[in-house]
């Protein structure tokens, strides 16, 4: 018998990501150890209050693998009237967004450890979030590991019901295989409708900053896809729902 902790909803074996074993360099390393507690948000399986994490009410921003943070925290220094939610499991990116972040005097930011669906799981109240950006997840390639690419029609619904009235669902590839796999499964899943999208040579990024693994993608000689999704319940006029 299945026990209601382990019911369908809460069970993860597929994960989207594999923890490289990076080498923390000694300022990453310190910056784990003492500006943690500032920072961090430990995963315990308890819903967060966000008017408390940040001592204020603000619309908020999740990233989901936001990798060294450099682009995470200059959308933090830039947005000031917004709070910034930051996922990641890589050790050595996390002590180099703590860095900059700790540079750059930011406030309105925190991160958390952990894998990111199980967070937007149990963590993320319904309706608590203003936009959900995804930029650049890993594509798994191969065909036998596509069950690994965390766009799921589990995890659209997800992101769908944490999403709040009006809020947007930000998305950044540069493979074309998996910028079709998004199209279908987003059209498939009904939850959303496309607001915008671009295809471009990094020269027209949708709304945010560009990152380390864009320009590592513009080198193989790849095109940017950029999309904008909202929940189909809030879509536009005159759109319909599916729509890309």
């Amino acid at each position: 018998m299945t026990s209601s902790k382990d019911s369908p909803s809460r069970l993860r074996t597929v994960r989207s990501f594999v923890r490289r074993s990076g080498r923390l360099t000694t300022s990453q390393q310190r910056a784990l150890e003492e500006l943690w507690p500032g920072y961090g948000v430990e995963f315990d399986g308890k819903l967060i209050r966000f008017d408390s994490l940040f001592g204020r009410a603000a619309p908020v921003v999740l990233e989901i693998g936001f990798g060294n943070g450099e682009t995470l925290v200059q959308q933090a220094t830039e947005n000031p009237g917004l709070d910034f939610l930051g996922i990641e499991v890589h050790e050595p990116g996390i002590g180099h967004c703590l860095l900059n972040a700790r540079d750059a005097n930011v406030r309105n930011l925190r991160l958390i450890r952990h894998d990111a669906v199980e967070v937007l799981d149990a963590m993320i109240p319904t309706a608590s979030l203003s936009r959900v950006n995804l930029y650049f997840p890993d594509p798994w390639p191969k065909k036998r590991h596509h069950k690994r690419r965390i766009v799921q029609p589990r995890f659209l619904e997800t992101v769908a019901e944490r999403l709040s009235a009006g809020g947007s669902f930000n998305v950044a590839t540069d493979w074309a295989d998996y910028a079709e796999h998004i199209d279908a499964a987003v059209r498939e899943s009904g939850r959303f409708v496309c607001v915008e999208k671009r295809v471009h040579s990094g020269d027209r990024p949708l709304d945010r900053p560009g990152t380390k693994f864009e320009r590592r993608g513009l080198k193989r000689g790849h095109r940017i896809w950029d999309w904008r999704f909202v929940r189909a319940d809030n879509r536009p006029k005159g759109l319909a729902s599916g729509e890309l």
